[in-house]
């Protein structure tokens, strides 16, 4: 018994000799950096409630590629968004510029709030000047048994 567990244990530690250190994630670091501030910016297609960075999609992971394919090619990073910006539209940034097809994302949270503080407004108003009558009493009723009726 202690022969196989010498054995083994000489097995383990012979095949970890050969284990090495683990490859960098990048050869450039810079470019790696660059290439995550860029992918910061750009959302994800499939998930689309996540930046392509972050995301692990496939096409998160081939759009990062992408990136730094043409980050390698001497593009800086307005060439890079405005490559992806032609290819699948304003959606594709993570916070699109405001212009005309646009607008309602910008505004359009606002003007909710707005809309909901003005009707809570009216709807106070018009109950302060409602009658005493018009509301239920504050007593409760006693209640009454079924098996008497």
């Amino acid at each position: 018994m202690v022969k196989w567990f010498v054995g083994l244990c000489l097995v383990i530690w012979g095949t970890s000799a050969f284990a090495g250190e683990a490859a960098p994630a990048a050869i450039d670091p810079v470019l790696e950096a660059r290439m995550m501030r860029i992918s910061s910016e750009l959302r994800c297609l499939v998930c689309q409630n996540q930046t392509i960075a972050d995301s692990h999609a496939g096409l998160a992971v081939d759009l990062r590629q992408q990136v730094r394919e043409m980050l390698q090619k001497g593009q800086n990073e307005q060439q890079i968004i405005d490559y992806m910006t032609a290819r699948y539209g304003d959606f594709v940034l993570y916070r699109p510029p405001f212009k005309a097809t646009t607008a309602l994302l910008w505004i359009g949270p606002g003007v909710m709030v707005v809309a909901g503080l003005a009707i809570l407004v009216v709807v106070l108003r018009r109950r302060s000047r409602l009658p005493q009558d018009q509301f239920d009493p504050e007593t409760p009723e006693p209640a009454q048994d079924p098996h008497l009726t």
